[in-house]
């Protein structure tokens, strides 16, 4: 089966948006996988003194992340941007989600994003 790996800013836009990604990506036809340094990150920003709908956005993820079924990893790298590029080179099956635009560069392969505010495409 595939895989879509979820980046931070890609669950937090889905949250800020009301995109049920679990359901969407499912539907798709891919296992969702979430690295263990993507929750750690959203940990991070729920107890930081950012903005209050930042730390929101982020505790909300976390509660939706405990409740679905997800396959976890570690990416072995404290920059994530780094790991997801290194796990596209190494995987072929994996698309990964992001909304970053450096990121996408750097992949150089189809990746899951979000169009039209409501919608998941793979570009």
């Amino acid at each position: 089966m595939k895989k879509a790996v979820l980046d931070t800013n890609f669950i937090l836009t889905c949250v800020k948006q009301k995109i049920y990604f679990f359901d969407e990506v499912k539907f798709m036809g891919f296992e969702i996988v979430i690295p263990e340094e993507v929750i750690a990150e959203l940990k991070k920003l729920q107890r930081s003194g950012d903005k209050l709908h930042l730390r929101n956005n982020a505790y909300l993820a976390l509660k939706i992340i405990e409740k679905n079924q997800f396959k976890k990893i570690k990416l072995g790298m404290k920059n994530v941007d780094k790991g997801l590029v290194e796990l596209a080179k190494k995987d072929k099956e994996t698309i990964i989600a992001t909304l970053d635009k450096e990121l996408k560069y750097k992949i150089k392969r189809p990746i899951l994003l979000i169009r039209g505010r409501k919608r998941l495409k793979i570009i």
